[in-house]
């Protein structure tokens, strides 16, 4: 699989992770929060989103902190309500999937810039899959907790794994132990 179209298979499954966390959270737990300076899920997804316009606009010519960007209102409890949650993070992966679809793997060693700070596209692409990551664990984190036992698993169950491996291969795995070639 091409370089480019691995970055955006690995956004695509963030993405999806999230939505799945934030799907299971009752409405007034997206501005829950465990301490004043703690963010809450919708204060994450208004960071998130504010980064990413900010980010892939213009992306790769635009150095990707932009003057109209207002980082430190993103940590405000500006979004309201369930659907304004939606469309901040709608709005974010849009602008970032639109910015990357259109790149190739030759130009993943072209230079971009960051807050004044040359890169390589790739760099710079590598640099954002790992600050989404942080905050969807975040958010992953926050809804695992408001949700409690009602919570369905994002991946594979606690004490399932055997079980998975079974569906998964078609066959029970069995462990062969080095003994065992004796």
């Amino acid at each position: 699989m091409p370089k480019i179209q691995s970055s955006i298979k690995l956004f695509r499954y963030y993405k999806s992770l999230g939505e799945r966390a934030i799907s299971q959270v009752k409405d007034e737990d997206l501005f829950r929060h465990f301490h004043q300076d703690d963010n809450s899920i919708a204060i994450i997804v208004n960071h998130l989103s504010g980064n990413m316009k900010s980010r892939w606009t213009g992306f790769p010519k635009e150095d990707g902190e932009k003057e109209w960007r207002q980082r430190d209102q993103e940590f405000e409890k500006t979004l309201r309500n369930r659907v304004q949650v939606q469309q901040a993070w709608d709005e974010g992966w849009s602008v970032l999937f639109d910015a990357l679809q259109p790149l190739t793997d030759q130009q993943l060693y072209d230079p971009t810039t960051i807050r004044n700070e040359e890169q390589t596209i790739g760099d710079a692409i590598e640099r954002q899959v790992a600050h989404y990551a942080y905050h969807i664990g975040q958010i992953v984190f926050l809804a695992k907790y408001f949700v409690g036992d009602d919570w369905q698993t994002l991946s594979i169950a606690k004490g399932k794994s055997t079980e998975y491996n079974a569906t998964k291969f078609g066959q029970e795995k069995t462990r062969v132990h080095f003994t065992d070639r004796i």
